[in-house]
This record gives structure tokens, C-alpha cells and sequence, in this order.
């Protein structure tokens, strides 16, 4: 056998063997090196961007075609050596009503999906659960208001940016926290932002989601994760020295590890 099946054996054992303590270290939805297209919709509000994103881009090609041809086409023709421009030049009545409606149709048609995807972003669908969530210079606090343990206090933690010299194997350099927003995958659940002292913005690519945190105002917004996985994000209001310093990490899980998790985090609260 060839050195270069080896060489590929070795690294498929060795991203299987990684892969065992951590299952999305193959497949994370994060930033990458380089990247020019949008990360992997994992929410339907994403897959509504990416759509309308592919669609503008339809008609600006097709405009942009278009309008380089007419301009080339011009300068080539219309020059004072092969075809001098009249001096008897007269308005158009049929074009100028040609070029005045066609981009008036197509803002026509690109405001459609627009006002429908606007329209799915601030509807919250009967929200199975709610959380809530507090920028702070510089990390974020969470609160499950769904669950209390023993003593009637709900479920909160704080996510702390995990330093680069604390890393382990998998774990995204600026990106990973010592807490992570566990919710189930397939549910319907609602979040509400807020902010204890300036201005941040919670957002997480993958999900579709940029929502600022306002102190003394809660700014709400859903999701609705279609498979299992880590979401990266951070803070996308500069918000001090360390706003570079402030991810989130939303892991999605299946409802009985999810049921499981919540138990255990109200038991050793």
C-alpha cells in the first residue's frame, strides 16, 4: 500500500480518536481561516438569510451585468470618430418609463422575502423556555426562569472566556467558555437580553441572532436549533478594553440530556 493511505488512515484515526471526549470538534460552527460565505444555518431564521442573501445576489449580477454592458457598449459605439452624437437628440418617452420600472420590480420583489423574514425574527412562537441574558463588562450571566431548586432560586451561571494557556484539545482560542447555554434542539425558546452597565450585542452567527443588550431595557428575541451541536459567538458592541474577550457558546443538545443537565445544575447549585 501506498505511504499516502497511511498518512490518511493515521489522521482518520487520530480526528476519531479526538472526536471521543469531544464530539463537535470535527464539525463546530465557528469562524474559520479565511472564510468568505456565511457558517452553516442551524435555525430556520438563518437558513431565511442565507436564502434572501443568494437572491439579492441574483439580481445585483444581473444588474451589474447589465449596466457594464450598456456602458461598454456605449463607449465603443458612440465616439466622435465612428458615430458622433446628434445634435437633435430627443427624450425617449418608452425608455425612460423602462428603466424607472424595472428597478422599481425588482425592489418590489426583493421586499417581499425581506418583510417576511423581518416578520419571522421578532415573532416568539409559544416559547417552551425562557432565558434570560446579562452582558456585564466583560462576560455574561445567565438565568433559566423556568426552574428552581429546593430553596425556590432559579437556575444561573456566569460564562467566563476561557484563557488561551487553559485550552484544551477542540477548545476555539477566544472563543470557548467555562459555561456553556445548554438548550434542547427542536424547541421553540425565547431570550431575553439586557445589559447590567454600557451597551453589548448578543450574537451568534449560526443561529441568526444579533440582539443588543440596553441597560435598563429587555430586548427579546427566539430561536429554534434544527441539530445538535457548539454555536459560537460574541459580543458585537464594543463595550470597553475587553470586548474581544466576551464569547458565548450555545450547545445544542437532544431533550433527556438536556432534562439531564438541567437536574444535575440545580443539584449542585
Amino acid at each position: 500500500m501506498s505511504q499516502t493511505f497511511f498518512k490518511k488512515k493515521k489522521w482518520n484515526y487520530l480526528l476519531a480518536t479526538l472526536a471521543i471526549p469531544y464530539p463537535n470538534l470535527i464539525r463546530c460552527d465557528a469562524a474559520e481561516n479565511w472564510q468568505v460565505s456565511f457558517q452553516d444555518p442551524a435555525t430556520p431564521i438563518m437558513e431565511g438569510v442565507i436564502n434572501l442573501h443568494h437572491d439579492l445576489m441574483f439580481f445585483l449580477w444581473v444588474v451589474l451585468v447589465f449596466v457594464t454592458w450598456m456602458l461598454l457598449r456605449t463607449l465603443w459605439h458612440f465616439t466622435y470618430t465612428q458615430n458622433s452624437t446628434s445634435s437633435l437628440t430627443t427624450h425617449g418617452t418608452l425608455i425612460e418609463i423602462i428603466w424607472t420600472t424595472t428597478p422599481a420590480l425588482i425592489l418590489l420583489i426583493i421586499a417581499i422575502p425581506s418583510f417576511s423574514l423581518l416578520y419571522a425574527m421578532d415573532e416568539i412562537i409559544s416559547p417552551a423556555i425562557t432565558i434570560k441574558t446579562l452582558g456585564h463588562q466583560w462576560y455574561w450571566s445567565y438565568e433559566y426562569s423556568d426552574y428552581t431548586n429546593e430553596s425556590n432560586e432559579f437556575l444561573t451561571f456566569d460564562s467566563y472566556m476561557i484563557p488561551e494557556d487553559e485550552l484544551k484539545i477542540g477548545q476555539l482560542r477566544l472563543l470557548e467558555v467555562d459555561n456553556h447555554v445548554v438548550v434542547p434542539t427542536n424547541t421553540h425558546i425565547r431570550i431575553i437580553v439586557s445589559a447590567a452597565d454600557v451597551l453589548h450585542s448578543w450574537a451568534i452567527p449560526s443561529l441568526g441572532i444579533k440582539c443588543d443588550a440596553i441597560p435598563g431595557r429587555l430586548n427579546q428575541t427566539s430561536m429554534f436549533i434544527k441539530r445538535e451541536g457548539l454555536y459560537y459567538g460574541q459580543c458585537s458592541e464594543i463595550c470597553g478594553v475587553n470586548h474581544g474577550f466576551m464569547p458565548i457558546v450555545i450547545e445544542g443538545v437532544s431533550l433527556p440530556n438536556y432534562v439531564t443537565w438541567i437536574y444535575n445544575k440545580l443539584l449542585n447549585q
